[in-house]
């Protein structure tokens, strides 16, 4: 029973609420979504993923222009990323006793990196230069560990590693500026996705500039996918060693020499929805002159790397799990039949409800910062300084537009620039 109350607390937000969040998204309804987070906080989210509940949240109070609300959520997020670096290693071992939601939410590396880049947008969106550039030298800062640690998969962020360098020429750090954009251009050949190429006029103090980001999409989700796998495959992984998880115990070596399994088990792991949105990118006018977006991220491709990098650690930690369990359903029928031989029935009625319990609580763990957009686009257009109305023409796959944006009464400054954001989701 107390198995079962343990279990009953190792849950992940829904699919279905996900849709739910995501439709009032799509209908440009961000802060009742983010009210819609705010009252499923406990029931989907729990203690356990208080840092979960509030990158889901934030992302969505800075759609809805909530800036302040929104920092400090972010804020509160990081500092618990900071922590759990620290308390990763003592708490792993419930995952491979219960299952991997037994664990607070780790938060994916880049979607560490996008905390920097939002806490910097909120900033921007309130004039506030010197904080934006105090979250743009973090952001270099931890995506330079990264590269450090890992030299493959995920190991820097072409697009934040720009923002920080426009963000440092607002500054006035020049250098770091330098610095950070080189760092942009070679993460963006190394991921092999466009290099963007924007133009500045010699006579740029005589204008101003205004530089649009434009965040589409919703990224794909996670949902549990259920299958069949035969005991053999089962045993390769769990006798496959995977980096951080330790090796196979003594345990499981013994019931693979003693041939304790079946032929076949149940097992769910994650697999990724893409999320289906109409608007693809957009252009931007201002006083009749147009300005192409350029794409900067494509943070589904980011969702779907990390997946692929951690399906060997989760299935390690799955089949090690299914092992485990089956060793103690046969312990529990020879346990039964060894005090009562006479009625083996009870022992093997024993050995089901084990593998029912066992089956009961292995559910993939499906967790995963669900609000933030699919793709990111960006232009830095110099214009004539003052007051303007700037459109973004809202464009599908096919180039057709199919909406428009107005920021209206936009002052733009001679010589300076200003940072704009806007979110379609649908």
């Amino acid at each position: 029973m107390c198995g079962v109350l343990i279990c009953s607390a190792c849950g992940a937000p829904s699919l279905r609420y996900k849709y739910e969040v995501n439709k009032l998204a799509a209908e440009g309804k961000f802060e009742r979504a983010a009210n819609l987070v705010e009252s499923k906080r406990k029931h989907m989210y729990g203690q356990r993923d208080t840092l979960l509940y509030e990158l889901d949240r934030a992302s969505l109070l800075h759609d809805a222009g909530q800036y302040p609300q929104s920092d400090t959520l972010l804020a509160d997020a990081q500092q618990r990323i900071t922590d759990s670096y620290t308390k990763s290693i003592s708490s792993s071992a419930s995952r491979l006793v219960i299952n991997d939601l037994a664990t607070p939410y780790y938060a994916a590396d880049y979607e560490t990196a996008l905390t920097f880049f939002y806490r910097a947008m909120n900033f921007l969106q309130q004039n506030d230069v010197m904080s934006a550039g105090v979250e743009a030298r973090r952001a270099v800062f931890f995506l330079d560990h990264l590269r450090g640690d890992k030299k493959k998969g995920y190991n820097d962020d072409p697009f934040v590693q720009y923002m920080a360098s426009l963000i440092f020429e607002s500054t006035g750090d020049l250098s770091d500026a330098r610095i950070a954009r080189q760092n942009a251009l070679n993460a963006y050949k190394k991921r092999g996705w466009t290099v963007p190429q924007f133009s500045v006029p010699k006579d740029a103090a005589d204008y101003g500039e205004v530089i649009v980001v434009h965040t589409v999409g919703q990224v794909p989700l996670k949902k549990s996918q259920t299958i069949q796998v035969a005991w053999h495959r089962i045993l390769a992984f769990a006798n496959s060693p995977v980096e951080n998880e330790g090796s196979v115990s003594l345990e499981v070596q013994n019931a693979i020499t003693a041939g304790l399994m079946g032929s076949a088990v149940t097992v769910a792991y994650p697999v990724l929805e893409p999320q289906l949105y109409h608007i693809a990118f957009s252009t931007l006018q201002i006083a009749g002159q147009q300005y192409a977006m350029q794409p900067m991220s494509n943070i589904s491709e980011l969702v779907s790397q990390d997946l692929e990098e951690k399906l060997p650690a989760m299935w390690f930690r799955l089949a090690t799990r299914a092992v485990l369990r089956r060793i103690a359903a046969v312990q529990a029928r020879h346990a039964i039949e060894s005090r009562d031989g006479k009625n083996g029935s009870l022992g093997w009625l024993a050995e089901m409800v084990m593998d029912v319990f066992g089956a009961a609580i292995e559910k993939a763990d499906t967790r995963q910062w669900f609000t933030l957009p699919a793709e990111v686009y960006m232009t830095r257009a110099f214009v004539a300084p003052g007051t303007q109305d700037i459109q973004l023409l809202l464009k599908d796959r096919n180039g057709n537009m199919i909406g428009t944006h107005t920021f209206e009464n936009i002052r733009v400054p001679r010589g300076g620039r200003i940072f704009l954001h806007y979110r379609s989701a649908y």
